[in-house]
């Protein structure tokens, strides 16, 4: 059995979204140590998770974070090709196309990748839940989940404005499409629903197609 070590390791700090003081225990992150044949292994708790096949996608989401997320979810593919990935978000959304990076990734895989909402799924962060394997998409009870279109902001000459606006256009009609698609809502519908930030709890995000079912407890291993 893995057991908690008494040391930690330290990680960088990230004020966050939300204004609210951290705690200093939020820069730390558990270290868990395993005996084995050869003796005592030491992992952080998010690499010990990975080998569970666990992945967390935590905070804005960016270049760096995507990276990340699509390394792991590709080394768990190339583990085992046959067994589902768990994909944790709590995250308030972020880059389109960072987002789409790690989209189409799980798109591209052979293994199911499982989403699970914990916290919060926001715009991007909605997105990626949504975009789990059919089935395999859930809420946690007290999590929420946010909607919208997607911002933009250019400066520059009035052609170089226009350039820009086509273009989030176009980002904006692709979104709605693969939402439209994962969700079995029509394309209207989305587009019309995704107009202003729309907040749902995790019943209607469910009644929307954004998720499968509400979880509060583990379902047991059969």
């Amino acid at each position: 059995m893995p057991i908690v070590h008494k040391e930690f390791r330290r990680i960088m700090m990230q004020k966050p979204i939300d204004g609210s003081a951290m705690s200093p225990s939020a820069a730390l992150v558990p270290m868990v140590i395993e005996q084995t044949a050869r003796g005592e292994r030491s992992f952080d708790i998010y690499s010990r998770l990975l080998k569970e096949r666990v992945i967390f996608m935590v905070g804005p989401v960016e270049d760096h974070m995507a990276n990340l997320v699509v390394a792991q979810l590709l080394f768990l593919e190339s583990e085992n090709p046959d067994k589902d990935i768990h994909l944790y978000i709590n995250s308030p959304g972020g880059s389109v196309s960072a987002g789409m990076s790690i989209y189409d990734t799980m798109q591209f895989i052979k293994p199911d990748v499982a989403t699970l909402c914990v916290g919060q799924a926001a715009s991007m962060g909605a997105f990626l839940l949504a975009g789990g394997a059919a089935g395999k998409r859930a809420c946690l009870p007290n999590s929420r989940v946010m909607i919208h279109q997607p911002l933009g902001g250019y400066q520059g000459q009035a052609t170089d404005i226009e350039i820009h606006t086509r273009e989030i256009l176009k980002i904006r009609h692709t979104l709605n499409s693969i939402l439209a698609h994962h969700t079995g809502q029509d394309l209207e519908t989305i587009s019309r629903d995704t107009d202003r930030d729309n907040f749902m709890d995790p019943t209607q995000a469910k009644a929307y197609g954004l998720i499968d079912s509400v979880l509060d407890k583990r379902v047991p291993n059969k």
